[in-house]
């Protein structure tokens, strides 16, 4: 099933700055070859269910690895069955209905 996730990862215990860990999480996803995109809160990630989760979980095991002693991660999931609908499709049709004058 193809799921698109909204994820935040939030390292305990290790200081103010999480970027390093944010981009230890996105080498984890390219090498999975799942579609990635970074915003200022968090990441969306598409792909396959387990495929998505399995990488959320090493992402958990490597921050972990890294020093932090605990972790909090907010996890936002989506999936649909009529169609398939890219991350990029969603903000797509607000954009075309930001455009028009209704």
């Amino acid at each position: 099933m193809k799921v698109i996730v909204d994820l935040g990862v939030i390292p305990l215990g290790t200081g103010v700055s999480v970027s390093k860990y944010v981009a230890a999480c996105h080498r984890i996803f390219d090498a999975c070859g799942l579609k990635t995109r970074l915003h200022a809160f968090g990441t969306n990630i598409e792909g396959e269910w387990d495929d998505v989760f399995a990488a959320i979980k090493r992402c958990h095991e490597v921050i972990h690895e890294m020093g932090a002693p605990r972790i909090t991660t907010t996890i936002k999931v989506g999936t649909r069955t009529d169609r398939e609908q890219s991350g990029n499709d969603k903000i797509r049709s607000v954009e075309e209905k930001l455009k028009s004058k209704k």
